[in-house]
């Protein structure tokens, strides 16, 4: 079904991505292949190859050939290649092209120029097959991040390709997205297609995958069957910078969990929010995190937890309710003051000209001595003169942490600040929210990611339907607990790990 011959590939000027070189890989029909490794080691560029996105869209200078059921990529037009494969991509608000999901749903039929009578025979079965019937008939803007990506799925599907390819497509998704993903997919395999799935989360995928092809630096670095790689010693996985196969392999407490109040206590109290022409989105009576905490903010999409955090951060100002800090109460509405957030994209929240006045712009009253101090214990001092759009993701991420830290906040929220990261970033970035931690901030991290939250968390806040279910420390029966809300939605067969 797919074969890539001699594959070299460099991106043209101005791209950070990591190409390829020399690369050989056969990929027969109806065989689901795992793309793995750390990032920039090629699996996006390879996943754009088979697509047809390069060189139709992504410039540089290829040479070898790609051949997808016979269709030389790199010489057919795009749109013939699409007939054949589809594509899901990370972010699934980057393939919508209508408002409303039914619209969403036939805009590839129509493009393909199908008959009307086709494409409605297409809807109805790919309705029918995705259980979409909850969501015909949607504005795609008022879907979730999990039914947003259901929606691109389904989209794809009603195509009919031979070929699936799909480029970190958990990465944004809670535990039951997550598990209705690999529903889709067990679909897609019981109708023999070919499915190509780069992703960091592994977990999910164990009873799934039949090959795993393991790239590093541009290259095929080794190839197992799954039941090969699910032999790997763990300590093997984690030297190639892999997550883990199962979340069993996690169950063991970190060691960083706090009592209650042990450093002083920061208290909510009476949050309560309600957004225009809707039902009460917040009510939360009474919360106290401690001083110095690293706090996960857990819960499925539609829980509240971004509504807690905009609140938190006085970005509501309607929001009722109290924050307490030690002897100071502040309203709700006023907490801007005392809370700064670290977006997921933080690319929307870097405005300056290099480094170091990115962190300058955030204190009360510049301090260049100061802010280059806070760069140093970052690792980001001798990157102080570079512009902060020309960094890598990772470098990014440290220069808003380093904005937060010069606020001279009390509370800091990171919103997803792991999606989409390979093993090494994770573990940068929760040594990051140590560093704050010991700085005495109190930290709230909204994730889906278990792996960070065992790295770095001392406690879990789990809200749903915009109430506190439930608050505890992560020591040993807080990490079962707090597993088995992710164990709860995960493959039929991730529990019989030992």
């Amino acid at each position: 079904m797919i074969e890539l011959k001699d594959i070299s590939f460099r991106y043209g000027k101005g791209e950070r991505d990591t190409g390829l070189s020399h690369l050989n890989l056969t990929i027969p029909g109806g065989q689901v292949v795992l793309l793995c490794g750390e990032s920039g080691c090629g699996k996006t560029t390879l996943t754009r190859l088979i697509n047809g996105l390069i060189p139709h869209y992504y410039e540089g200078k290829l040479t070898g050939q790609v051949l997808v059921h016979g269709l030389d990529t790199a010489k057919v037009p795009l749109y013939q290649t699409a007939a054949t494969v589809g594509s899901v991509f990370q972010n699934p608000r980057s393939q919508f092209f209508n408002v409303d999901t039914t619209s969403e749903l036939a805009f590839g039929c129509e493009n393909l120029g199908l008959e009307e009578e086709e494409i409605r025979r297409r809807l109805r079965k790919t309705i029918g097959d995705f259980r979409l019937e909850p969501l015909i008939n949607r504005s795609i803007f008022a879907l979730s991040g999990g039914e947003k990506q259901k929606i691109a799925c389904a989209s794809v599907s009603a195509l009919d390709p031979q070929v699936f390819v799909l480029d970190e497509p958990s990465s944004n998704l809670d535990a039951v997205a997550t598990a209705e993903l690999a529903e889709m997919i067990r679909l897609w395999k019981s109708q023999r297609k070919t499915i190509i799935i780069s992703e960091h989360r592994l977990h999910y995928l164990r009873d799934l995958v039949d090959r795993v092809v393991y790239l590093q630096d541009g290259k095929i670095a080794a190839e197992f069957t799954m039941e090969e790689f699910i032999r790997l010693p763990a300590a093997r996985t984690e030297a190639m910078g892999l997550r883990p196969l199962s979340l069993e392999q996690l169950a063991k407490p970190s060691g960083n969990f706090l009592a209650p109040g042990a450093n002083g206590s920061i208290a909510f109290s009476n949050l309560c929010f309600t957004y225009a022409k809707c039902r009460e989105t917040l009510r939360i009576h009474s919360l106290s995190l401690s001083r110095g905490s690293i706090t996960a903010v857990i819960g499925h999409n539609g829980a509240g937890k971004s509504t807690f955090a905009r609140c938190t951060c006085g970005l509501e100002k309607k929001c009722r309710g109290e924050l307490r800090l030690g002897a100071r109460t502040v309203k709700a509405g006023s907490c801007l003051k005392h809370c700064y957030m670290v977006m997921q994209d933080v690319n929307h929240q870097l405005f300056a000209e290099s480094v170091l006045d990115e962190v300058l712009l955030s204190m009360e009253r510049e301090d260049a001595a100061e802010a280059e101090g806070i760069l140093d214990s970052l690792h980001l001092l001798e990157l102080k003169d570079l512009h902060p759009m020309s960094l890598s993701g990772g470098q990014k991420q440290r220069v808003a942490i380093a904005s937060a830290i010069a606020s001279g906040r009390e509370i800091i929220l990171f919103d997803e600040p792991t999606s989409g990261l390979d093993l090494r970033h994770m573990r940068e970035v929760a040594q990051s929210l140590k560093v704050l931690s010991k700085q005495g901030k109190t930290i709230l991290v909204i994730t889906h990611d278990p792996e960070l939250i065992l790295s770095c968390c001392t406690g879990v806040l789990h809200l749903d339907r915009g109430q506190v279910a439930a608050e505890y420390p992560l020591d040993g029966a807080g990490v079962s607990r707090m597993l088995s809300f992710f164990w709860g939605f995960d493959s039929r067969q991730e529990r019989q790990v030992v």
